[in-house]
This record gives structure tokens, sequence and C-alpha cells, in this order.
């Protein structure tokens, strides 16, 4: 896997010495991995975070196409992932919450409540500020909740913070609903 907090999805490495494989096929052994990873290993969601070595390989120069190293590229890539220990992750978002300090225990009940960890809390003016991170699936709704809970007096603004891995009992909901079970 690439570092989790590397910027790149994916990165191919072409190590392969000594003419083993041509080099007007690595380009399509490159693009057989990614189109398996935009299909998928768990859940049908593509696959984020890898880094593929290519180590070593051969050719004939009668069989050898470039459909043929794109379909081998896809085929390894689907054989490497069974070894793998892949996760599911989700996308976290930084929620900030702006709320009358009466209210401020149940929005923060409310957040725990929906897999969320509070970063920090501090004062603006008439205001307490509640800087968290909250998983996306878990904030639909929340801007009818929290006027409920607030008497619509709270805002809230939600950006993209990071990715993160579901839990085990989560992904092994979503693995299931995806198969029909």
């Amino acid at each position: 896997p690439l570092p989790a907090d590397s910027e790149l999805q994916y990165e191919f490495v072409n190590a392969v010495t000594g003419g083993r494989v041509p080099r007007e096929y690595i380009p399509s052994i490159d693009a057989g991995i990614q189109d398996a990873m935009q299909l998928g290993i768990q859940a049908g969601y593509p696959v984020v975070g890898i880094r593929a070595t290519l180590v070593d390989g051969a050719y004939h120069d009668v069989d050898s196409s470039e459909m043929a190293f794109k379909i081998a590229g896809s085929m390894v890539f689907k054989e490497a992932s069974k070894k793998a220990d892949p996760a599911l992750l989700e996308p976290i978002m930084a929620v900030e919450v702006r709320t009358p300090e009466e209210y401020m225990g149940d929005v923060i009940g409310d957040l725990n409540s929906r897999r969320g960890q509070i970063r920090q809390m501090s004062d603006a003016v008439g205001v307490k500020v509640i800087d968290s991170l909250v998983p996306l699936s878990e904030m639909f709704g929340y801007v009818g909740d929290l006027r409920s809970r607030t008497q619509g007096r709270a805002v809230y603004s939600m950006t993209f913070d990071s990715y993160a891995e579901v839990p085990r009992n989560v992904a092994e909901e979503i693995i299931a609903k995806t198969r029909g079970e």
C-alpha cells in the first residue's frame, strides 16, 4: 500500500530489468491493473492507495499483444487482492457546529452517536463552537436533527477532511448488502 498520508491513489512502478517484458507492453499492464481497481474487490467500490510494482514477466513473439498484457495485469491484481487485507474506506467530514451554550450537551451527544470525534470546543460571540470529525454516512438527516435539538438556533458547516477505515461491523453490513445477503 501507499503511505496513509500519500496524496496519490495509485502508483505503478516498472522494476523489470533485462528486457523480460518489452516496453510497449508496460502501459497495457498498468491499464489492466487500473481497470481491475475500478471494479473493486469489496462491495464493488474502487480500490485506492496502492502501489503496483512490476518485477518480472515474459512474452512470446507470436502470442503476445497489448490486450494479452492488459488482461494479465487485471488477473494479477485480482490474485494479489485475495492475499491482501483490504479495508473499506469512508469519507470523514470536518464538521463545525455553532450553538448556544444551553444546547451544547445535546449537540455533542448527537455528534458522538454519529461516530463523531470532538476535536476542539471554543467560544465565539454568543455561541459555543464545536469542531469535530464525523463520517459522511452518519451526517444524513443532520440538519433536521440539529434544528430539533436546538430549536433552530444552531448552524453547522461541513467540509471533506480525509478517508478512514470503516469499522469492521459496518463493513460487513455493507458487503452483505451488496451481495444481496
